[in-house]
């Protein structure tokens, strides 16, 4: 059985914990999709729970180090320490309709010279389903104990893809229709299961070929981008080059599959 490092298990346990609480939490959302008010308020409190969880237990194992949160901002950390990036619910709309697709993702920063930062670490945790996927540098992307490996299919007639759609307030919906109408006709199928985190995972599983979308946050993708590249795939941005999260998009796949959506995607936006 492969064991990951100290600092994984450190992850793991904080994942575990916080995602015990959105499971609770997750079986009373069903009861309250029929009062007035509806359980917004309840699946805010459940996300903002599920971060204070998982701040305390990561700063009990690593004092010094900052964090990049989702909803609580920046925590200023040892600029000369890896920093935490984190979405507690990824997945928010999905689990305030009851349904069971949505994950915890923590991310390790840690700097570099130059004032660059690289991602080592991550870890994607679906509470439901109890399934954990985690990949470090140069020891490949798993779940569990098992190796990951990205899909061996090459031609996208045989392909399904996922995407994230845009929606209110939310992405650029002529720009999106236009990479729609030059993807959709060249592959077997695509989905939106509207959990960016898990897009990237199954990614890196093989269970999707490969994956596009834009107006990502940091932590929607850092963990998921790590564990797409250490099981053999490639990621980029919508130009083909490295500036995922400055540039809020992505593109990933195999070699073949992320260089031919690289195409569609590319010349739909010229």
């Amino acid at each position: 059985m492969v064991s990951h490092s100290g600092l994984l298990t450190v992850m793991e346990r904080a994942a575990r914990k916080a995602g015990s609480k959105l499971r609770r939490d997750f079986g009373e959302v069903e009861h309250l999709q029929v009062s007035r008010k509806g359980p917004a308020d309840f699946v805010s409190k459940a996300d903002k729970q599920a971060e204070q969880t998982l701040v305390e237990e990561l700063q009990k194992a690593r004092p010094d180090w900052g964090f990049l949160l989702e909803e609580g901002g920046v925590i200023e950390g040892d600029p000369n320490k890896p920093r935490w990036i984190i979405d507690p619910l990824d997945g928010t709309t999905n689990f305030l309709h009851g349904i069971p697709h949505f994950a915890i993702s923590i991310a390790v920063e840690e700097p570099l010279f130059g004032g660059k930062r690289e991602v080592t670490s991550g870890l994607i945790y679906q509470p439901v389903t109890d399934e954990s996927y985690w990949a470090e540098k140069n020891r490949g992307a798993w779940r569990h104990d098992q190796r990951l490996r990205v899909s061996a299919r090459r031609d996208l007639a045989d392909c399904l893809i996922a995407t994230g759609i845009p929606f209110m307030g939310h992405g650029n919906m002529a720009e999106w229709t236009r990479i729609f109408g030059a993807v959709a006709p060249s592959v077997a199928g695509l989905r939106r299961f509207g959990a960016a985190s898990l897009d990237l995972a199954h990614v890196a599983s093989g269970r999707y070929d490969g994956f596009w979308e834009s107006d990502l946050q940091p932590w929607d993708v850092a963990a998921g981008i790590l564990m797409v590249r250490e099981a053999g795939g490639f990621v980029s941005d919508f130009r083909g080059g490295d500036q995922m999260i400055d540039r809020k998009e992505v593109i990933a796949g195999n070699d073949a599959t992320h260089s031919k959506l690289h195409k569609l995607v590319a010349g739909a936006l010229r």
